[in-house]
């Protein structure tokens, strides 16, 4: 049960990923060239960054459940490693809906 919910996860934060990119991208798209592009690759390079650190804490949990289920983690380890990619989960859920949320308050602005 527990290895089913990695690739969930997993799938969930490429998926915010992927929903705050394409935010940033239509917003770097709408504001002044020179300083908004600078200023929109540094967002991408954040999130991009943030969404790998997301996908290693992950990557974590699973070796770390799968070290349990083994024999060679003991229960408090799984626990937190468990824990933690939860914590990491709903971050990256609480990011993609507020960049889906910035999304739709764009697409319906009047132009």
């Amino acid at each position: 049960m527990i290895t089913a919910f990695f690739p969930i996860a997993a799938g969930a934060v490429q998926t915010a990923t992927g929903a705050v990119q394409a935010a940033a991208g239509a917003l770097t798209s709408a504001a002044p060239a020179a300083s908004a592009a600078t200023a929109g690759s540094d967002f991408s390079a954040a999130l991009g960054q943030a969404a790998g650190d997301a996908m290693k804490t992950l990557r974590a949990a699973e070796m770390t459940s799968m070290a349990g289920i083994q024999g060679k983690a003991s229960v408090q380890q799984v626990a937190d490693g468990v824990m933690s990619a939860e914590r990491t989960l709903q971050t990256a859920l609480a990011i993609r809906d507020k960049a889906v949320g910035a999304w739709q308050q764009v697409s319906q602005m009047p132009i």
